[in-house]
């Protein structure tokens, strides 16, 4: 743990706070940083068939591609924004970027799944470092007003284009080689970090101390939790190795929540939690986060697997689901003015529910049309109604000093709801894909002994295999129907600020995605 850092003087090269004339460059590189660090969040799940492909991951290990970075990333997010805050913001932001291109770069030369992961990890720490920085850097280098909430607004909107442009971006990238998908983001990070020492501020440092033990154990206990969930796809529930992985990792997360509960330093301090309001927040963006995460994750590889679309298809197939949450973000920052909260995120949770059931009835010959448009554009609609009340929620009633924290814990919950979700839900998947896979597999028996050539066999094996696959994707979708379900349920009941209570929050831009 560090020593106290006092509050002194700014280092040599830093600008002074608002005193740049060069604000469009400093705007640009905060958002391009941002833009990075989204980008990923999706880029990456248009490549995953032929990641598994060409590095050899199973059903079961596959899901940690995406996982990896999440867990990383909301791991360590809240420590990262501390960083920033004791070190000085610039500082710690451009460590984040140059970090991420070179963890981008290890992972587009990998050539075997370890090392490809441990890229990922490397892309999540950086991540946490670069992404509450660039925003806290806005308040440091831009002045209160017009031009602040100027920077405010382009900064939420490349959080909320990013989904949008990974999904295109990547579906392009991956035309030419999912390799590109990381090599793309070395030159952005090390132009940004190169360029930020002359257009960024650097911010004053604070008093206090990193709290590591609870950054520690937070992540390794999460971690421990996803990879038990994960690896029961494999080795089943009863697995002895397995069972010690989920306890070992619900006890780590145990222990986390005991020293926030005593820490003075605390990475998430328990008075946030306190409220009703805000627990109940965090609660439901945790479940939605899980069903955002499954959704890019199983359509993501099902329409390029079993509909036989090409990358760049498949991420303009996904294309409605941004259109659909920025306008329902829209109308739900109408409404919120006029009603409570729980109405206009509960309605979202039953849209979702819907949309999740829709995917849940996909069969092997089903069209876009038909089959996925109509639910991508319920669960995108949905997503938006959630989002919008859930982000003002979320800081409802917090101190000014807190409102970043309150912030901050949403985007963790997030991060570490769609790991969760995505490792318990792949494992759902697996299990129903090999139960499935076992059903059929007699019906491939007896077309060898009916004397079917090698070549009709293996037409046969593949058709066995979409169907399986499908099968277990559904099953993954059902589940997910639940926790929507649920997720609406709990904010109807839990959920019990009014609207009139919000009329003067809104101390952080709305988050969407």
């Amino acid at each position: 743990m560090s020593e106290d850092v006092v509050k002194g003087d700014r280092p040599v090269d830093s600008v002074p706070e608002h005193g740049h004339r060069n604000l469009g460059i400093a705007l640009a590189l905060i958002s391009m940083a941002q833009l990075m660090v989204v980008l990923d969040g999706t880029v990456v799940n248009i490549a995953l068939p032929h990641i598994k492909d060409a590095l050899g991951f199973t059903d079961a290990t596959l899901t940690w591609v995406v996982n990896a970075y999440a867990l990383a990333f909301g791991g360590l997010l809240l420590l990262g924004g501390r960083m920033g805050d004791i070190l000085g913001r610039r500082k710690v932001f451009i460590f984040g970027v140059v970090l991420f291109g070179v963890a981008s770069f290890v992972g587009g030369i990998a050539q075997s799944e370890s090392v490809l992961l441990a890229s990922r990890i490397l892309q999540g720490v950086a991540a946490a470092a670069a992404s509450p920085n660039a925003l806290a850097l806005i308040t440091t280098t831009f002045p209160a007003g017009k031009e602040r909430n100027r920077a405010m607004g382009v900064y939420a909107a490349m959080s909320g284009a990013g989904a949008a442009v990974g999904l295109i971006l990547g579906g392009a990238l991956t035309e030419l080689s999912w390799r590109w998908t990381f090599f793309i983001n070395t030159p952005i990070g090390l132009i940004v970090a190169v360029l930020a020492f002359r257009y960024l501020g650097e911010s004053a440092r604070q008093k206090g101390r990193f709290d590591l033990p609870g950054a520690i154990t937070g992540t390794v206990g999460l971690t421990a939790l996803v990879y038990g969930l994960t690896r029961a796809g494999s080795e089943g529930w009863g697995d002895a190795l397995t069972l010690a992985f989920i306890i070992g990792g619900v006890a780590l997360i145990g222990v986390f929540l005991l020293i926030e509960a005593r820490s003075r330093h605390a990475l998430m301090p328990f008075r946030i939690l306190a409220n009703r309001t805000r627990g109940v927040s965090f609660f439901v963006m945790l479940i939605v986060g899980a069903a955002m995460f499954s959704m890019f994750y199983f359509l993501g590889i099902f329409v390029q697997m079993i509909m036989g679309y090409s990358a760049i298809v498949t991420g303009l197939a996904f294309l409605p689901f941004s259109v659909g949450i920025v306008v329902a973000a829209q109308v739900a920052s109408t409404l919120i003015a006029r009603m409570d909260p729980r109405w206009i995120s509960g309605a979202g949770g039953l849209f979702v529910a819907a949309g999740m059931f829709g995917f849940s009835r996909l069969a092997v010959d089903s069209t876009y049309v038909t089959d996925l448009l109509p639910f991508i554009l319920l669960l995108s609609f949905g997503m938006g109604l959630i989002f919008v009340p859930l982000t003002l929620t979320a800081v409802s009633g917090v101190a000014d000093e807190d409102s970043g924290v309150g912030s901050a814990v949403l985007n963790t919950v997030q991060q570490i709801g769609g790991a969760i979700g995505l490792a318990l839900l792949g494992t759902v998947s697996t299990n129903a894909i090999k139960d499935k896979f076992t059903e059929l597999a007699p019906g491939l028996q007896k077309a060898a002994e009916a004397g079917q050539s090698p070549e009709q066999l293996e037409q046969l094996k593949n058709q066995f295999t979409a169907v399986a696959t499908t099968h277990g994707f559904t099953r993954a979708f059902l589940w997910s129907t639940f926790l929507a379900l649920g997720s609406a349920i709990i904010t109807l009941i839990g959920l019990s600020v009014k609207h009139k209570d919000l009329a003067g929050d809104g101390k952080t831009p709305v988050h969407i995605g």
